[in-house]
């Protein structure tokens, strides 16, 4: 086991995880009200359901990490599950173009959010976060580019609807950090 595996995790350690693990709930819950608009045979359900079976690998992963490094996890949880749910819900409601134009948002920001938390992990002894943190964003990148194919960018008022989500995962990213 390596030394960042035993006890406490170091400080900046314990913040990316419990952010990163408050991402991957909010991710999921965007993708479960998203389905619960558009149904399973909704046009891009099936990309749907891919990124939503991915994000929760993400989830999950983050989950153990949480319990195994003694990581507090973020008291914002309820919270994110009802605003997830309703980015998601309310994108699809808007139509298929504005759910993938919220998955391209979303995508835009943790792809940052993970680039950063890499270079971070460029000075400190944890692979094995900085291999899931890598692996993660492949997969981020990966929806955001479904999302794109798929008319994102196509959506009525798609910069001001992409702004807005963007503001708002900068958000989460910044209180989760911390609370």
């Amino acid at each position: 086991m390596a030394e960042a595996t035993l006890g406490k995790a170091k400080p900046d350690i314990a913040s990316m995880i419990r952010v990163n693990q408050a991402g991957e709930y909010g991710a999921a819950q965007i993708y479960k009200g998203q389905l619960a608009v558009m149904g399973d045979d909704g046009p891009d359900s099936g990309a749907i359901h891919h990124m939503a079976e991915q994000e929760q690998r993400h989830l999950d992963a983050f989950d153990r990490m949480i319990v195994e490094r003694n990581v507090r996890p973020t008291v914002l949880q309820p919270f994110w599950q009802v605003a997830g749910y309703a980015l998601g819900a309310g994108t699809a409601i808007m139509g298929p173009r504005a759910a993938m134009a919220c998955t391209a948002a979303v995508e835009t920001e943790i792809d940052k959010h993970y680039q950063e938390q890499m270079e971070q992990l460029e000075t400190e002894n944890d692979p094995e976060l900085l291999s899931k943190i890598a692996e993660f964003r492949e997969e981020e990148l990966e929806h955001k580019r479904v999302a794109l194919e798929a008319g994102a960018e196509e959506t009525p008022g798609y910069p001001v609807l992409s702004a807005a989500i963007r503001l708002g995962c900068k958000v989460a990213i910044g209180l989760s950090k911390r609370i």
